[in-house]
């Protein structure tokens, strides 16, 4: 008998279950690079259900025979988990779009056709197996000699799963990266986006056309898929903030109304900035920080059709850090508390000796500010 994909089939799983625990345990250990815990915890989902426990179950299906019974719950298993992973990074893509929002419809529409896909793999000859030869017992099998064939309505529901979900993952990334400021930080998501894309559509050809050849290119294309992601997940991490996120400004306001000091990140014209309304709305705010500031119940953010005012208030230093950006989030809260942190630690006794409204604010004594911005926005700039 011939082991040679057999044998390749194993190095691939076994250099997949190597890099996926080496990733899950980086992500762990640097969650807080991810932006937030809980997009950490959506990464770590996926490399566990795809790199580990899918890749188990197909190895196990098609290269190992135990039963003919056992080797058909495997594969239904391993397609259960192939679209819980669809759903996990379908989520993820939302995030890239809106932090913490899911697009109603299309999830929705994804989850009634996984529903349906559990409910048609749960009925009684959904699948076959199919072995040419005699069937070994607890044997290595060339997978070739493997075949697992639909009936018509688990094919007709797997196809209309893949198909949309691959509908959906190309155009939004293609959203994202036209949206994205700095090109080259979406074009990782975006070329394994692709490649993905291709892995799923040879799991569409092997569902129609029954035939071996395409299954092994899906699991070999989704493998490859996965290294690109992991090593992006490892050396990218800062790319699940910045591609959800833009920020146009970082002000401080001293309670006495006086700004201390303004950066603009970007200076062209943005009708999604709405910069129009800005000099109206930051005059505003002048009055209404001092009258906020030493109070408990505070304005922490102003909304504009399309933007965000984020106002961070330092009561023990006077003054409050207002952050413009296309959306509140975890993410940009997060940001600014870094940066007031270490604002607060550099200019502490000059913050301390303003206090008095009395004294006089020489708001050139700020000008290192821009250092520190730039140090903790450094993405957006």
């Amino acid at each position: 008998m011939n082991y040679t994909i057999s044998t390749s089939l194993i190095i691939g799983y076994i250099l997949i279950l190597i890099l996926s625990t080496y990733t899950i345990i980086h992500i762990f250990r640097h969650r807080k690079k991810y932006g937030t815990e809980l997009i950490a915890f959506l990464n770590v989902a996926n490399i566990i259900i795809a790199g580990i426990l899918y890749s188990t179950l197909f190895m196990f299906s098609v290269v190992i025979f135990i039963s003919y019974d056992i080797n058909i719950l495997l594969w239904k298993l391993s397609l259960v988990f192939v679209f819980v992973i669809r759903l996990v990074i379908s989520i993820i893509f939302s995030f890239f779009n809106e932090y913490k929002k899911i697009k109603i419809f299309p999830f929705l529409y994804f989850t009634l056709l996984f529903g349906l896909l559990v409910g048609a793999l749960g009925t009684p000859d959904s699948i076959t197996l199919s072995l040419t030869g005699p069937p070994p017992v607890f044997s290595l099998m060339n997978p070739s000699n493997v075949n697992f064939k639909f009936n018509l309505v688990t094919s007709i529901v797997a196809i209309l799963f893949e198909l949309f979900l691959t509908i959906y993952f190309l155009y939004s990334a293609a959203i994202i990266h036209n949206k994205t400021k700095h090109k080259e930080e979406s074009s990782p998501l975006l070329l394994n986006t692709l490649v993905f894309s291709i892995s799923m559509m040879m799991l569409v050809l092997y569902i129609t056309l029954q035939e071996t050849l395409y299954r092994e290119l899906y699991i070999i294309i989704s493998w490859i898929s996965s290294f690109a992601l992991d090593i992006m997940l490892i050396r990218k991490p800062e790319m699940f903030f910045i591609l959800p996120n833009r920020i146009y400004s970082v002000n401080i306001y001293h309670k006495s109304g006086i700004v201390l000091y303004s950066y603009s990140f970007d200076n062209t014209t943005d009708n999604k900035i709405e910069s129009a309304r800005w000099g109206t709305i930051l005059i505003g705010l002048n009055h209404i920080l001092s009258e906020f500031i030493d109070k408990t119940d505070k304005i922490d953010v102003i909304q504009t059709k399309k933007t965000d005012i984020v106002v961070r208030y330092e009561n023990d230093y006077g003054y409050a850090l207002v952050v413009i950006t296309n959306q509140k989030n975890d993410i940009v809260e997060d940001l600014m508390l870094g940066f007031s942190n270490d604002f607060n630690s550099k200019y502490k006794n000059k913050l301390l000796d303003i206090q008095d409204l009395n004294r006089l604010i020489n708001i050139s004594e700020f000008i290192d500010i821009k250092e520190l911005i730039e140090k903790h926005f450094r993405l957006y700039t």
